[in-house]
């Protein structure tokens, strides 16, 4: 390992993520928020995102965790569908804060 890292993540664990939501054709863009976007993430912290796609379901949702759990990563992933999401406190942070983690078609997603 380079030591590289994006999002306090080593690049390796980005790229097993993004695989995972490359593979699902409806995810259009990932969002990271929370501590690892703010930047005040710790060693531990977990990962905050939220995907966004035309016609993604609660079914493919539970998919995506379920492939996510299969990479053993170290850190807990948080993954919600941002349509879904109906706090407005969430949805104001997640707009001031958020970073794109994936987008379909970009060349680094």
């Amino acid at each position: 390992m380079t030591g590289e890292s994006r999002f306090g993540l080593p690049l390796h664990a980005v790229e097993k993520l993004c695989a995972v939501f490359r593979a699902c054709p409806q995810v259009e863009r990932v969002i990271l928020y929370g501590s690892r976007a703010k930047g005040n993430y710790r060693v531990g912290s977990d990962i905050d995102l939220t995907v966004e796609g035309e016609g993604l379901s609660l079914a493919q949702l539970l998919a995506l965790e379920s492939q996510i759990d299969e990479l053993l990563l170290p850190w807990m992933v948080d993954l919600s569908l941002k349509d879904r999401i109906d706090n407005p406190a969430l949805l104001d942070h997640i707009a001031r804060v958020g970073l794109t983690f994936y987008e379909r078609g970009r060349a680094d997603a």
